[in-house]
């Protein structure tokens, strides 16, 4: 039997980020979930893929109708969900499935066309399927191409120019809500990938007052001192949100950081000055009720989504140009992946001969 490659998921464009938290992946829950999507969806390799704005399986399998029909049933077992849950899915197979990854590598599927840290992502989760034995011959080669072919993007095109990351965006609105922030004190919560590059873009705002928490407070230090921010203790940053302007949250935390009542008990001390909160985290950081407070104003990434779409057609050009780099990619992976299935034909006509 032909091997088939695969892929499937939900993204951004179809999903809800209430839908998408419910679904999402912790690193740390990787290492179980990949034996156990391949044994539902029948794959005999697989690559699972768990960020803000999308969850998606590549596999490669003999059985791609198994893979279609059994992607909502394995994330209802994961996740423990209800079985009228709504998963609006999309399953691309072959070729289809090899541009899908060339094109979410070199940022052309992202919120923020062009963003960079999707491909650090994409190196994350193949590197911890490799690691646990879930990949082999199709999806090592087809992943590691995929990275040379987003290099080429990002070397030959302009697609990464201006702001494209959702944490420029999110600085952004901040710049658009207070005009100048050098005056705006700002908490950011958490030390990852996200949060350095919120520090990147406030200062680059000329923002003065950034104070950082993180559960480690060495990285947190570190982080705040390379941008002239100042790090709190854990423990400390509740009292720190008092005080400030804005709150810029993307941890990797299983429960909301701020809660409703939590937020109430800050407006107490605030004297009616307005908080702005930015969640940058997926499943979110801050609950959802708290927007019905007065002089709280909260956003997230759904809504940087309607922000993020005004700046497509800056890229237009760089979209099709980038598109065009890739074509000669994906046919060459399409080329080896044909030979070697007519290898295996030949090998398997081989063996029946023998067998004969």
């Amino acid at each position: 039997m032909s091997v088939q490659l695969v892929c499937g998921g939900i993204t951004f464009e179809a999903a809800p980020v209430e839908l998408r938290e419910r679904i999402a992946f912790l690193p740390a829950q990787l290492p179980v979930a990949l034996p156990a999507i391949k044994t539902t969806l029948g794959l005999g390799e697989a690559v699972l893929v768990s960020t803000c704005n999308r969850v998606e399986y590549f596999g490669a399998t003999a059985e791609p109708e198994q893979a279609v029909k059994s992607w909502p049933l394995f994330l209802r077992q994961f996740h423990e969900l209800e079985r009228q849950f709504e998963i609006p899915s999309f399953h691309l197979e072959g070729r289809d499935c090899v541009s899908h990854l060339y094109e979410v590598a070199s940022g052309l599927k992202s919120m923020v066309v062009g963003e960079t840290e999707v491909l650090g992502q994409l190196k994350n989760a193949y590197q911890t399927a490799q690691q646990h034995g879930a990949t082999g011959k199709w999806l090592n080669r087809l992943f590691q191409s995929s990275f040379a072919a987003a290099k080429e993007v990002r070397t030959r095109t302009g697609i990464t120019r201006g702001n494209v990351s959702v944490a420029s965006v999110a600085v952004g609105l901040a710049e658009k809500i207070f005009g100048q922030l050098e005056q705006c004190r700002i908490l950011i919560i958490g030390a990852g990938d996200t949060s350095e590059k919120t520090l990147r873009a406030l200062q680059n705002c000329g923002a003065q007052c950034v104070i950082m928490a993180n559960r480690t407070y060495d990285r947190a230090a570190d982080l705040a001192g390379k941008f002239g921010g100042r790090a709190v203790s854990w423990d400390d940053w509740e009292k720190e949100a008092v005080a400030v302007d804005i709150i810029i949250s993307s941890t990797s935390a299983p429960h909301y950081m701020l809660t409703l009542d939590k937020v109430r008990a800050l407006l107490r001390q605030r004297s009616g000055k307005p908080l702005f909160l930015i969640d940058l985290a997926v499943p979110r950081d801050f609950e959802p009720a708290i927007n019905q407070l007065d002089d709280v104003y909260l956003y997230d990434l759904d809504d940087l989504q309607s922000i993020a779409q005004t700046h497509l057609h800056e890229r237009q050009t760089a979209i099709v140009q980038s598109q065009e780099l890739l074509k000669p990619h994906i046919t060459r992976f399409c080329s080896w992946a044909e030979r070697e299935h007519e290898a295996l034909r030949l090998a398997s006509l081989g063996a029946n001969r023998f067998s004969a």
